[in-house]
């Protein structure tokens, strides 16, 4: 079997439902599908049982975070890539899969591209940072993690590289994707690749979303548990190093709209006379 999706829900029946109906609604068909409910209250379990002969596992039970009900679905899993497609994220369309598996890959990771659905209804296309470095012609490594992402939605992992490097890390709420991500990638070079495929549409109603402090000071906490200490005063010298740039840079702006105001009011005063500079 080429591909196990998993998806995990907590009370969000409609959004459960949305992407439930995406998946089946692929053109491609080896792939096998997981849905792991963390014993929601809201119905959603009243609508996976109304896929239930189109799923090929599911359970509704307490979990300890999304990361726990992750884990879950990958020791279930049997497909050679797994893709985690949570509720209220839905395939681009229906031919999406079709694309991405038209062919072997040597790559342990596949990616793609992103489209992000805000809560105002505004969508933006992302390809992201693998996009950029695929170009460049060359390898993700650590120093991408903090200049870019990757989007875990729109990326298929083999199994084999959860059996070499372990599960997500159920301590965070919200950032061990990407930590799986750069203990992978960043630290043991596991191979991946871009495909120019918009993959995912992705709901950014989520928690990674809505609480961006708390996702900020989880990095941190997570960065210094998984990176060497000696590597680690690298890495955050260089986000120090990016940070001031985008300050610069923001400030740059500001200063050139400031000046650019008073040069309005400037010319503002000569034409109503009231410049007595100029007298």
């Amino acid at each position: 079997m080429k591909l196990s999706i998993v998806t995990v829900n907590y009370n969000n029946a409609e959004g459960l439902r949305q992407t439930i109906e995406s998946v089946l609604n692929q053109s491609f068909t080896d792939f096998e599908y997981l849905v792991i409910d963390g014993a929601s209250t809201d119905g959603s379990t009243d609508i996976i049982r109304q896929y239930a002969d189109k799923i090929s596992y599911w359970v509704s039970e307490p979990d300890k975070g999304i990361y726990q009900a992750m884990n879950k679905g990958i020791r279930k899993a049997q497909g050679e890539y797994l893709q985690f497609l949570n509720s209220g994220d839905v395939f681009y369309d229906s031919n999406v899969l079709t694309q991405t598996f038209s062919r072997s890959y040597p790559e342990d990771m596949l990616t793609g591209s992103i489209v992000r659905e805000y809560p105002n209804g505004k969508k933006v296309m992302e390809k992201g940072w693998a996009y950029v470095r695929e170009k460049q012609g060359r390898q993700m490594t650590l120093f991408d993690f903090f200049v870019g992402y990757l989007p875990h939605q729109a990326t298929f992992i083999r199994k084999k590289v959860f059996e070499q490097y372990g599960l997500y890390d159920e301590q965070n709420r919200i950032v061990s994707d990407r930590l799986f991500f750069m203990k992978t990638i960043g630290l043991n070079n596991v191979s991946i690749r871009y495909l120019d495929i918009v993959m995912v549409c992705f709901d950014m109603g989520g928690i990674s979303n809505t609480d961006p402090k708390g996702r900020i000071r989880e990095n941190e906490a997570a960065e210094e548990r998984l990176i060497p200490a000696s590597l680690l005063m690298d890495y955050r010298y260089f986000q120090k190093v990016n940070q001031d740039i985008h300050k610069a840079l923001k400030y740059k702006f500001t200063f050139r709209l400031c000046r650019f105001i008073n040069r309005l009011v400037t010319v503002y005063e000569i034409i109503l006379g009231k410049n007595t500079q100029l007298d």
